[in-house]
């Protein structure tokens, strides 16, 4: 600390800045220094006579501890004291040096701040347009892992005692600028590790170093993984290239970590996902508000936001990104609406699919499993425009159902280019985890599954169905993919057409089955009952009976569905729906066993055995 009317050591090149308290409250003034502070970070001077808040959010002391003992300490030694000018706030007797500019704004106003940001000049501009970045915008978030780096744990080893972040960067030539584009870190990276490094460990050499040198910026949360923990904190200066130990952290960016971590099996399932992601330096800026939101309750975050001038008719975004999913409960009204016998059985398919997240409905032809599995998905989600729908066939691939090239035709020169394409699973992944979306469930109808071949058709995506809180690099972008936690996919399968036993067992475990049968609820009665509402003689259900109890084979009996058209009730219609619709499943059915369908199934003989 330096005493009120020296020069700050190193603050020349830069103007002073200000901090408006919150509630329209008063300034602080202060000053960033070139001087920086043991890892690396940029110090900041409050100067004397700066204003501060009297009291801090709850939360402050175990969000960010070193902030809060250090606004205790100022207390305590008579530095930050009741102010005689200004009543009801504090003021420094001082100038106070911090290591940062988010510590320096942390003290004064009680509470986490991004000192990057919040401080600004005479004229209104952050304190972030005065430093050598490529660019600023929205802050964001960053994964970096060092766990495990040839078998050390710089986490615990170096990052978290001596505040900083790190990358190996071993073979790196000396004095690479900050800020580098790609095209000449490529160049570097090429020559550097010529012989020491594979093409496809040099590209993903040339991200990562983009990442930490040009991307990351003061004031971007960081976050690393050691010990089932996952750490926190704020990236606090730029990056700078030193020697270290077996050239294990060459690049550096000094880091203000947070509090003691987080437990990983406790962590949000989005979180874990991105979390999953096989790189050493990950992009986490989609879900940085839930990190923002770790270890706070929905109060906590209250009480910040009003500690700060935001607008309270405005959301708080790490409020809103912990909304959580929900499937609404089956009704009476949908029950009736869907025939259905009892809301109870609507209840388990809802809960199982809350559990398992995939279920296939299975069943001989006409039970209604893609009407049902529309109509219930369209509920559960709040309309149709959180389903979409595919058909399987033998030729359907995974480029059709998930991504792959496809010819395309440019528009304005006409030429025709192989370009990769989302499919339909990849369209309704994207949808559904845009925020804003990402409580609302989303559902995905699979019509005919069991026609496809799976194992092509599903490729990585057979673990994902399981692993719902990891991530697969895909094969053709090469990205890394994870479903969302919103996405339910809802499968048909006619047993008629390939009995469920043949179902690879890898898909058995990753969806639950559940039965349409014309022996059981809620198909069994589901023409009766379909009859009754629209007025009609039960006599077509009777037909319907008689026709089962002949068919001693569960997957080949006829579903209502067939019974259930207006044509059907018109002159001649059921008759006609009866030779041409019905029999003919049979007469496959029977193939090649000299059976007399007509005697045995048609509507005469089914007649005469009513009485």
């Amino acid at each position: 600390m330096s005493e009120q009317g020296e020069a700050p050591s190193g603050a020349t090149q830069y103007p002073e800045f200000r901090l408006r308290l919150p509630n329209d409250g008063p300034e602080a003034r202060g000053r960033l220094l070139s001087d920086k502070g043991t890892n690396g970070s940029q110090k900041f001077v409050v100067l004397a006579g700066s204003p501060a808040r009297a009291e801090v959010v709850p939360s402050f002391p175990r969000r960010m501890p070193s902030s809060y003992r250090l606004r205790r300490r100022l207390i305590d030694e008579g530095i930050l004291v009741e102010s005689a000018r200004l009543p009801g706030w504090l003021e420094t007797t001082r100038d106070v040096e911090c290591n940062s500019p988010s510590a320096a704004a942390e003290i004064l106003v009680g509470r986490s701040a991004n000192g990057w940001t919040e401080w600004k000049s005479a004229d209104g501009h952050p304190l972030a347009d005065f430093l050598d970045q490529v660019w600023w915008g929205r802050t964001r978030a960053w994964l970096v892992r060092g766990s495990n780096v040839s078998g050390l744990d710089l986490v615990q080893r170096l990052w978290l005692p001596e505040g900083v972040v790190s990358l190996s960067a071993r073979h790196l030539r000396k004095d690479v600028d900050q800020g580098s584009s790609k095209d000449r870190l490529r160049a570097a990276v090429d020559e550097d590790y010529a012989s020491t490094a594979t093409y496809n460990q040099k590209m993903q050499l040339v991200e990562d170093i983009h990442a930490f040198l040009s991307r990351m910026r003061p004031g971007d949360t960081m976050c690393t993984i050691s010990g089932g923990r996952l750490h926190v904190g704020e990236i606090s200066g730029p990056a700078e290239q030193v020697d270290s130990e077996d050239g294990r952290s060459n690049l550096r960016r000094p880091v203000d970590w947070a509090g003691q971590g987080h437990p990983y099996d406790t962590l949000p399932e989005e979180l874990q996902q991105r979390l999953s992601a096989q790189h050493d330096v990950v992009d986490l800026t989609a879900v940085k508000d839930l990190i923002d939101g770790l270890g706070l309750s929905d109060q906590d975050l209250i009480e910040e936001a009003e500690a700060t001038d935001r607008d309270p008719s405005v959301e708080i975004p790490a409020i809103t990104a912990r909304r959580e999913l929900e499937l609404p409960r089956p009704t009476e009204e949908l029950a009736a609406d869907l025939l259905v016998h009892d809301v109870a059985w609507l209840q388990e398919v809802r809960d199982l699919l809350w559990d398992e997240r995939q279920l296939v409905l299975y069943g001989p032809p006409g039970t209604g499993k893609t009407y049902l599995a529309l109509k219930l998905a369209e509920f559960l989600g709040g309309g149709p425009e959180q389903v979409k729908l595919v058909q399987f066939h033998p030729s359907y691939s995974y480029e059709d159902f998930f991504e792959g090239f496809r010819p395309q035709e440019d528009p304005e020169t006409r030429e025709v280019a192989f370009r990769l394409t989302a499919g339909p699973l990849r369209e309704l992944a994207d949808l559904a985890s845009r925020e804003g979306n990402r409580h609302i469930p989303h559902f995905l109808i699979i019509d005919e599954i069991n026609r496809a071949n799976l194992a092509k058709v599903f490729g990585e995506l057979y673990f994902l169905l399981e692993y719902r809180n990891r991530a697969a690099r895909l094969t053709y972008s090469g990205d890394d993919f994870a479903l969302p936690p919103n996405l339910f996919v809802i499968g048909t399968m006619n047993t008629a057409d390939r009995s469920i036993a043949l179902v690879d067992s890898a898909m058995r475990r990753r969806f639950a089955f559940v039965e349409l049968s014309p022996r059981t609820e809620p198909t069994s009665g589901l023409l009766r009952r379909w009859l009754e509402k629209e007025g009609r003689d039960f006599e077509p259900a009777d037909l319907l009976d008689a026709l089962n109890s002949r068919i001693d084979e569960a997957d080949f009996r006829i579903g209502p569905s067939y019974l259930m058209k207006k044509g059907v009730y018109r002159e001649g219609g059921l008759e006609r729906t009866w030779r041409t619709k019905i029999l003919p499943l049979l007469e496959e059915h029977h193939y090649g066993e000299g059976l007399d369908i007509e005697k045995r199934y048609g509507l005469a003989a089914l007649r005469e055995s009513l009485g």
